[in-house]
């Protein structure tokens, strides 16, 4: 379920709360192999599926950084947040990747808003957690620390 707010002061009042779950969204060998191509990484272990089955991983994975991508659409079903001028990706302050994505997996993203603090011109910073959950495993894919500014 989307939580949407208003403004910079229903942002702040987020500090703390859990946002829950997306919905779950299957890794595909197309997907995979899209992002080698925009990234210009082909290593075997994400797209030559054959080879990949003789591999440590038993079959292709997603690429680690293409699971921190798919964390932007993903969040956008957790978070709708309206009445503001501008919201930019600050930045990441953590990030490991535990467990690889094999493809044919799913994945969801469960994110809890850790703080919320004023910025100087009119804006607020919110520090979230992301964890991205892989359907059926107990360790995720992805854990992250990121920053999020929105401006009045």
């Amino acid at each position: 379920m989307t939580t949407t707010v208003h403004g910079l002061g229903e942002i702040k009042a987020l500090a703390g709360a859990d946002l829950g779950r997306s919905e779950w969204l299957e890794i595909t060998q197309e997907r995979v192999n899209t992002f080698a191509d925009a990234t210009n990484d082909h290593q075997w272990i994400h797209v030559d599926p054959e080879r990949a089955k003789e591999g440590p991983f038993g079959g292709p994975i997603a690429h680690g950084y293409l699971t921190l991508s798919l964390v932007i659409p993903l969040f956008t079903e957790l978070l709708d947040i309206r009445g503001v001028k501008m919201s930019v990706n600050y930045g990441l302050e953590k990030v490991r990747f535990p467990s690889p994505v094999r493809v044919g997996a799913k994945i969801r993203l469960a994110a809890a808003v850790t703080s919320v603090e004023d910025v100087p011109g009119d804006g607020v910073q919110m520090l979230l957690d992301f964890t991205v959950e892989i359907d059926g495993s107990a360790k995720p894919a992805c854990v992250a620390r990121v920053i999020y500014r929105h401006y009045a």
